[in-house]
């Protein structure tokens, strides 16, 4: 099994702080590799195309933002960015 998440939070998603389920938007899940390369391929085009800035790690996590996108934390004092983040998992089936 393969699943792509999608989320959304004020941090990137290789962090996956505690609660981070809490920031899914969607969550999809594919039954072969070929469906699920070409579902990862099409979401990270689409990102790319809408926001400015993107960093990878460890292959399977992606995170997108732009400049002006952000909101004021409170408990900072301060503008937190908003991370539009993609996770890749690869799932074992037995």
């Amino acid at each position: 099994m393969y699943t792509i998440i999608y989320m959304k939070a004020d941090y990137e998603p290789w962090w996956k702080f505690e609660g981070w389920e809490a920031f899914i938007q969607t969550q999809h899940t594919f039954e072969t590799k070929e469906l699920f390369e070409l579902a990862l391929q099409q979401k990270l085009a689409h990102f790319r195309s809408i926001y400015d800035n993107e960093a990878m790690k460890e292959g399977q996590y992606w995170a997108f933002w732009s400049e002006h996108e952000s909101f004021y934390c409170e408990a900072c004092e301060d503008d937190a960015q908003v991370y539009h983040g993609i996770i890749a998992c690869k799932q074992e089936v037995l």
